[in-house]
């Protein structure tokens, strides 16, 4: 027990006071819970309003990325419309080019089959992948029995048709209208169409397919207008039109590779390009069916799906 003394008015005497020990306890409890909670204040206020350097420097950064952010939208939103009208654009000059919408190269297949939702049966899987197989066999054994008529020809000392590309590295996304019924771009009607439109930038060198002679050339403003003619082994028959220039002269002997002019727009030509022609004893043949020797098989394909599927001719 703590004691302590107190004047006692009454009695004009001091007397002793005596207090119990939780008295004590109790009250260093309160000092110390209100210390505390002071702290806790401080610390509160002193972090609402006082920010450290760390604090600072982060939210520097964050307001730099918000700011980043909305640009980027910004730019992303642009590119969205720009590709829109690119895409609106191409189809656009695609339709008056070729009277024609884009043609889309997708080529359905396995990965087709498996995105179908659902579970699907091993016995349908099954005959999808042999059907295929049976397919793919089929078209192997195709081109087996071809490479064998073009070795036998070849080995045989046979005269073989022009199979190179006219045009150096051709891309078969430039590829027009090939021989059949197409569309006229300046009267607007179907005509036949003899040749091979291979799209080019004016100027592009134009070289001989094969080894020949130059048995015509024709320089005219109207028609085809400048045209080569070159006769090969075997009765087949080239012709070059609508060229800027002609480099040769009839009677003169050309090399396969031999630059023979450019691609022009003489005559009656709707967009710079080459109008090839291939000929067989008079007979007209498509010339996209000679070019699978100078592209790949991927490009090859692509060639020949552009080439039938352009409604519309250059010239």
């Amino acid at each position: 027990m703590s004691q302590k003394f107190r004047f006692n008015v009454n009695r004009l005497e001091f007397e002793k006071v005596t207090r119990p020990v939780w008295y004590f306890l109790l009250k260093g409890v309160k000092y110390f819970l209100v210390t505390v909670s002071l702290a806790v204040c401080y610390y509160i206020v002193f972090a609402l309003v006082v920010d450290t350097d760390t604090e600072k420097r982060i939210k520097q950064e964050n307001e730099a990325y918000s700011t980043m952010y909305e640009g980027m939208l910004e730019r992303e939103r642009l590119l969205e419309n720009v590709i829109e009208e690119m895409k609106t654009k191409e189809d656009g000059i695609y339709r008056q080019l070729f009277n024609s919408p884009v043609p889309d190269f997708a080529i359905s297949g396995v990965d087709v089959f498996l995105s179908g939702d659902g579970d699907i049966p091993d016995k349908d899987f099954i005959r999808h992948i042999n059907n295929r197989i049976d397919t793919l066999v089929g078209k192997a054994g195709r081109v087996e029995g071809n490479l064998q008529k073009v070795m036998e020809t070849l080995l045989s000392g046979k005269p073989v048709p022009p199979l190179t590309s006219p045009v150096d590295g051709f891309p078969p996304s430039r590829t027009g209208a090939s021989v059949g019924s197409r569309i006229n771009p300046f009267y607007k009607v179907r005509v036949e169409h003899d040749g091979l439109d291979m799209l080019s930038p004016q100027g592009t060198p134009v070289k001989a397919s094969a080894d020949g002679v130059v048995t015509g050339t024709v320089r005219s403003g109207k028609g085809k207008g400048n045209v080569v003619e070159i006769s090969h082994d075997g009765g087949y028959v080239t012709r070059y039109a609508h060229l800027d220039n002609i480099l040769v002269s009839r009677g003169q002997k050309v090399a396969r590779g031999t630059v023979i002019g450019h691609v022009g727009m003489s005559g009656n030509s709707f967009v710079p390009h080459l109008h090839y022609e291939v000929y067989r004893d008079s007979l007209r043949l498509d010339p996209v069916n000679h070019f699978f020797v100078s592209m790949s098989p991927d490009d090859y394909t692509n060639m020949l799906f552009m080439s039938a599927n352009a409604g519309q001719s250059m010239d």
